[in-house]
């Protein structure tokens, strides 16, 4: 009723003798090549549905991989273009302020004038007080009177000076006046602030004189305080009243007033020439 074989043991002695002599066949003269080939084409499904598990998880483990290595690049790039982009904004701003320093320069040497580069470092809020505060005082030579200047014309005049800073009025302001005189015919008149940083008023022409939109105007010299020949400003309109005493005409100044930051206090050498020739002139006084 039940088959009777070899037992257990003999079974595997057989198996393994089988083995050693097909490895030694196949180790001499290659006779199981072509029968290894088929019985890795039969057994490939196998092994595929084995490994697949496998693959699939590595897949995905490279998936995420990578897309956590590309979040991470991607938020250091827009890290680094939020840094790249505040530093082209520094760079702009020292750019313009490059500009606005040859500018100066450029002025420094038309002027022919030692002179001084002083920064703006406060306005007063007043509307009615054209008034600048700058950064250098009498440590750095500067005096009360002073002429102040920007790349293009005449700013105003230093008013107070302290140490280490000093106070600027504009040309602008109601309470300051200039002496000055059209380009075009020499004409000498005074230019007077109005209150408004855009505009000064001519109140003292001649109802006869010949000034037209758009003549140039200097300073004059006659003060004292302003060497002859610096741009003030540019006449916009004449306004002529039949009967009144003078002419008014209204000119727009030619110094950037609201926007500059960097101011030029002169030391003429005109100036100190004529206090020189003056003090020389003047007898000594006897004790």
């Amino acid at each position: 009723m039940f088959l009777v074989g070899p037992s257990a043991t003999v079974r595997l002695a057989i198996a393994v003798l089988l083995s050693l002599t097909m490895l030694g066949m196949e180790y001499r003269e290659r006779h199981l090549s072509g029968f290894r080939s088929l019985l890795a084409t039969i057994t490939y499904p196998l092994v595929y549905l084995v490994e697949l598990p496998y693959r699939v998880s590595e897949a995905l483990s490279h998936g995420l991989a990578s897309h956590r290595a590309l979040l991470a690049d991607n938020q250091h790039l827009f890290e680094e273009n939020l840094r790249l982009r505040a530093r082209l904004l520094s760079f702009d701003a020292l750019e313009k302020e490059n500009m606005r320093l040859r500018a100066l320069l450029d002025s420094s040497f038309k002027i022919g004038d030692n002179v001084l580069i002083s920064e703006l470092i406060h306005v007063d809020l007043d509307p009615y007080r054209h008034h600048i505060q700058i950064n250098k005082g009498s440590q750095a030579g500067v005096y009360q009177g002073q002429p102040a200047l920007d790349a293009n014309a005449v700013m105003g005049q230093v008013v107070q000076v302290n140490p280490w800073d000093s106070t600027v009025l504009l040309i602008t302001d109601s309470e300051h006046s200039l002496p000055v005189q059209i380009s075009r015919t020499g004409l000498r008149t005074i230019a007077v602030g109005t209150g408004k940083i855009d505009s000064l008023r001519l109140p003292f022409l001649p109802n006869n004189s010949d000034v037209r939109e758009g003549d140039r105007i200097t300073t004059s010299g006659l003060a004292g305080q302003f060497p002859a020949g610096y741009p003030v400003a540019t006449v916009n309109s004449v306004q002529r009243k039949p009967g009144a005493p003078f002419t008014e005409a209204l000119a727009t100044p030619d110094a950037q007033l609201d926007r500059s930051r960097e101011i030029l206090l002169v030391w003429s050498n005109r100036l100190e020439d004529a206090d020189n020739g003056e003090q020389a002139a003047r007898p000594e006084e006897t004790p």
